[in-house]
């Protein structure tokens, strides 16, 4: 086993495409870490394969700040300490629906409950009215391809250079933004076909790269487009900045954890 970096960030998004949260811990189960993507915005005007309101037609919603009620019942299963207890670790409960409740704070400071009507409303302002909306609520991540994403602190700084600008790694919404050392930017693609383990327990197997859409040309902190993020990952390497794992073990991963290569 070799160490081939560190855990930098850790992140999570309640409600797809809204703002996420970063994290000291976060429980990684088979189907997402634990309250990602939980919820998100069902458009009947979107394509079929991917029928959600997302920051692509709405760039704004990247300016909700999505939180949970109960945040100890958010953090970890309700079991996680005694169900690890019995080797070699049985799979633990999440948490009643109801105690996985999600606020939202709107970009004008208003707090709402995600399933309040007003917030449909004022999602379909800009989107021609919210009857075509609704919220859909999953126990499977609502991501766009796999359950996990890992992506390289020093990607960001490659595309920094390659722009001529600075790039905030938040663009690239990741759960896991990982510190591979000296290693050049896009070293995490080296990594597709290989299994890692993230802290003392959890495993995941690297899938494939990330495909990138206009997403990642949204500011994270005031939703102000930089076409020319999208355009150099697309020219310069080939449309891909990250990569996608499949959780193999179940684990709790933490700031600091180190990153091995198992095979």
């Amino acid at each position: 086993m070799t160490v081939v970096g560190r855990v930098d960030g850790l992140w999570r998004y309640p409600v797809k495409s809204m703002r996420g949260e970063e994290l000291e811990e976060a429980f990684l189960g088979f189907a997402r870490i634990y309250g990602d993507r939980l919820f998100a915005v069902r458009s009947a005007g979107g394509h079929k394969g991917f029928p959600y309101l997302s920051g692509r037609e709405q760039k704004e919603m990247l300016l909700y700040r999505p939180r949970f009620r109960h945040p100890e019942k958010a953090a970890r299963p309700i079991n996680l300490n005694d169900a690890e207890s019995i080797g070699p670790g049985i799979t633990p409960l999440y948490a009643d629906p109801a105690e996985l409740i999600v606020d939202v704070e709107t970009p004008s400071g208003d707090v709402l409950a995600v399933d309040d009507p007003a917030l449909l409303r004022m999602l379909g302002e800009k989107t021609g009215g919210s009857d075509g909306l609704s919220l859909l609520r999953s126990e499977r991540a609502l991501t766009d391809c796999r359950p996990v994403s890992l992506f390289g602190t020093g990607t960001a700084r490659q595309l920094a250079s390659e722009i001529g600008a600075a790039v905030d790694a938040r663009r690239f919404r990741a759960n896991i933004y990982g510190d591979f050392g000296s290693a050049p930017g896009f070293v995490e693609d080296t990594l597709v076909g290989r299994t890692l383990r993230i802290g003392s327990k959890a495993v995941i197997s690297i899938l494939e790269r990330d495909s990138r859409c206009k997403m990642i040309a949204i500011d994270p902190d005031t939703a102000e487009p930089n076409p020319d993020v999208l355009r150099t990952v697309a020219r310069a390497h080939e449309g891909k900045a990250g990569v996608y794992g499949a959780v193999l073990v179940e684990g709790t991963m933490r700031r600091g954890d180190p990153i091995e290569l198992l095979s």
